[in-house]
């Protein structure tokens, strides 16, 4: 009996105590001097964030990426093997195959074959760029126009004209452009009256089509596209019939280049042109610039391919005979 009062005696001064330590004060019945368990933390402080932490994580150093060197193993590192024995394999298994140009454009046309797609659709490309340059700069995108030895397009582009010279305006109407004029076609172009896929200008005209820089925005006439100068023929002959690309995405270029009922030579030289045309806004001394390739049609599957099969420098043998040639 005297043991089972002690230990109810122990269980009531347990809850007093807890009791206590939750109301506090709020009892009137315990003295507030008597000494109480204060509840203790068992958790750490924040650190305070420094104001120079960002300095901090710029002055670390980067651990740069380890390249594995696969030219004596036995199989390349993270695969099963170089390349798949039979044609019933799992991709991912496999290092990816990048085939050549003229190879890649054979294979569009069998999967046109072998899936039974229609003979007319396009022929895309997808080129990502290395536009990365020193000290955290970057290349800026841009904007090209190329003439494509064979042109794909059944219709000509609509080209306006930004010129006061009435006579140059008759002149370039003549010669192919759907408008031509010179402050008076701001305010019918801000109200949508009128509209065209390219606009050039002459030199004096520049300054006068301010306004219509937010409304033409990427249109807008600028002399590194080749918009602006004082020879209205020649911007007429190359923006009517000229294939526009951008850089999207901060490094990749999209674009159709040909259709696939053209033959392969045809594909090959538009290829070659609009690549070298990409290749030619590379800063100097920077290559290569062009990372990774693909060319697919509308219905087929992407195809890797080496695009510096289209853009080998001549050797010294070529250059040569070239001058041999030029001598004779």
């Amino acid at each position: 009996m005297a043991s089972c009062s002690r230990t109810v005696w122990k269980v009531f001064a347990g809850c007093q105590r807890q009791l206590l330590r939750a109301g506090g004060p709020a009892f009137t019945g315990i003295s507030p001097t008597a000494p109480r368990n204060l509840p203790v933390r068992t958790f750490a402080a924040v650190k305070p964030q420094r104001k120079n932490q960002k300095e901090d994580k710029e002055k670390e150093v980067k651990k740069e990426r380890r390249v594995i060197d696969d030219s004596d193993r036995q199989k390349p590192y993270g695969f099963t093997g170089w390349a798949p024995v039979d044609d019933v394999y799992v991709p991912r298994f496999y290092p990816r195959t990048n085939y050549g140009a003229a190879e890649s454009v054979d294979m569009l046309k069998t999967f046109q074959r072998l899936d039974f797609t229609p003979l007319k659709q396009p022929i895309f490309i997808d080129l990502r760029l290395n536009m990365k340059l020193e000290k955290k700069k970057k290349v800026d995108a841009f904007i090209s126009t190329v003439h494509l030895p064979h042109p794909f397009k059944t219709e000509m582009n609509k080209v306006l004209v930004f010129t006061a010279d009435a006579n140059q305006a008759q002149f370039a109407l003549e010669s192919g452009a759907v408008f031509a004029g010179g402050v008076e076609l701001i305010q019918p172009i801000l109200d949508d009256e009128i509209s065209a896929d390219f606009y050039i200008t002459v030199p004096d005209m520049l300054q006068k089509l301010v306004p219509l820089k937010n409304k033409l925005r990427k249109k807008f006439p600028k002399s590194k596209r080749g918009a602006v100068g004082i020879n209205i023929l020649k911007m007429l002959a190359m923006f009517k019939t000229g294939h526009e690309y951008m850089v999207e995405d901060d490094c990749y270029v999209r674009t159709q280049i040909a259709m696939l009922d053209m033959t392969d030579e045809q594909i090959l030289a538009n290829l070659e042109t609009v690549l070298l045309d990409v290749c030619s806004q590379r800063p100097a001394g920077m290559e290569p610039f062009i990372e990774r390739a693909i060319i697919a049609s509308q219905t087929s599957e992407a195809v890797w391919f080496r695009s510096e099969d289209l853009l080998q420098k001549p050797t010294e043998q070529q250059q040569e005979e070239e001058k041999a040639v030029l001598t004779i």
